[in-house]
């Protein structure tokens, strides 16, 4: 792949087409992301993109290994050369986009994205958040405690549950499959999309929320534009907006007061329960309770961005050389201290507990805040455009909700950029003073 698109014919091709003054506004947003991909694989050399797939590889399969036996120093090595690579190919790819080499790796998944922008919207977050989570935690300890779901749940009733509510969501079981895996993740291509979860015998809520997380990844990829499949302009419109999709799915939607009352009879079913806690009000609470802990993928609502805020912060001083991976441990216990007054007991919790940066995934953590951010924008501004949503999402009905999306984001593809699209669905680019308008109204009303 890497050697077609830098093929050295495909320059004097995609030259030529810029000349071309007949494109449609389809075909020149088309070329524009052909061009988009050329520049980035025309910026590191083959051997380069051979090493650095190589080391992601092994140091991936290193991380598996060394993640359960709670040993970062197994995974040290491979991880060290991995960055190495990594901070090679940002290098290169910074000076042919002319931006700074983190950058360079954001564009990658967010194109466009730049610190810039995002040092000011996360930093105004973390210290909204500082003070917010605990007017939060005072103002859940005055209402009714939350009555805890007995278990154990069996591992085949909570797949059978999460098959029905992704079904009720929109996933087409016809063109893609629900499976396990250790990291929960969407993957495969708009005709087949494949998505996986991880189960718990001692708690079902985890795992059939990454469900439908996943199903709202699943849901963009299927409903990207047919005409334009397989072409760059007909993919994905970077990874905030496909975040936002999944938490717009999850967090804004299958949170909510009228999803858990259509839900909660289906989970009394599913696991032969009944009693007060198994109602819509206790769910609700049980769903939004907020409470600092140490797993991101397993966080609330509210303290999720801090999460990935530590995250962003660490990665950029690893890949400016200011952190050393040796030390990244301790700085791990130092930030979780400093952000949610929790640090890990082992690494295991800590620094090991992501797939990412052992993957060689890095500029990618920014997107998940940012797609917070854009799933709560364009679930507000759906909601205010199809009063039948709500009432929708309380039987079941999720069509009206992902008709919305089809047509406001998923049928867009690559055609916008994503403050264009942002703007053009809710009137506005991206505003975090929506994403806080909606934490205060779930969590303080």
């Amino acid at each position: 792949c890497h050697e077609i698109l830098t093929d050295p014919g495909l320059a004097d091709l995609l030259a030529a087409a810029e000349q071309e003054t007949d494109l449609g506004r389809w075909q020149a947003a088309n070329l524009r992301e052909m061009r988009r991909q050329w520049r980035h694989a025309t910026a590191v050399g083959a051997d380069l993109v051979q090493a650095l797939t190589k080391a992601a590889a092994a140091s991936e399969m290193v991380w598996r290994q060394a993640r359960p036996a709670n040993d970062f120093q197994a995974v040290l090595a491979p991880f060290e050369k991995l960055l190495a690579l990594v901070r090679e190919s940002a290098e290169a790819k910074a000076d042919r986009l002319g931006c700074a080499p983190y950058d360079a790796l954001i564009d990658q998944w967010e194109p466009a994205g730049r610190t810039e922008t995002i040092d000011p919207l996360f930093d105004d977050l973390a210290a909204f958040l500082e003070d917010f989570i605990g007017q939060v935690v005072d103002h859940q300890a005055a209402r009714p405690a939350v009555l805890a779901l007995d278990g154990p749940f069996p591992i085949a009733a909570q797949r059978r549950l999460a098959e029905k509510l992704a079904t009720a969501v929109g996933f087409d079981f016809a063109h893609g499959r629900l499976d396990e895996s250790l990291h929960p993740f969407s993957s495969g291509v708009p005709e087949d999309v494949r998505i996986t979860t991880r189960y718990s015998k001692d708690d079902f809520t985890r795992g059939l929320m990454a469900v439908l997380h996943e199903t709202g990844h699943a849901l963009y990829d299927r409903g990207l534009p047919r005409r334009w499949r397989h072409q760059p302009v007909g993919e994905a419109r970077g990874m905030s907006l496909h975040e936002g999709q999944s938490l717009l799915i999850e967090m804004q939607a299958c949170r909510s007061p009228e999803f858990l009352a259509f839900a909660a009879p289906l989970m009394r079913e599913a696991f032969g329960r009944d009693g007060p806690a198994w109602q819509p009000d206790n769910l609700y609470r049980l769903y939004t309770r907020v409470e600092a802990g140490l797993i991101r993928v397993d966080a609330d609502e509210v303290t999720y961005p801090l999460h990935v805020i530590l995250r962003y912060r660490l990665e950029r001083a690893m890949l400016a050389g200011d952190l050393a991976l040796a030390d990244l441990p301790g700085a791990w216990n130092d930030g979780m201290r400093a952000l949610l007054g929790l640090a890990p007991p082992d690494d295991r919790d800590g620094c090991l507990q992501d797939i990412h940066w052992y993957e060689g995934a890095w500029g990618y953590f920014p997107t998940y805040t940012l797609g917070a951010m854009t799933a709560a924008q364009l679930f507000d501004a759906a909601r205010r455009a199809g009063p039948e949503i709500a009432p929708g999402i309380a039987r079941g009905d999720f069509r009206p909700l992902v008709h919305w999306l089809g047509e406001h984001v998923h049928a867009k593809g690559s055609l916008l950029s994503a403050d264009e699209l942002l703007t053009e669905a809710t009137g506005r680019p991206l505003d975090p003073a929506v994403y806080k308008a909606h934490l205060k109204a779930r969590y303080l009303a």
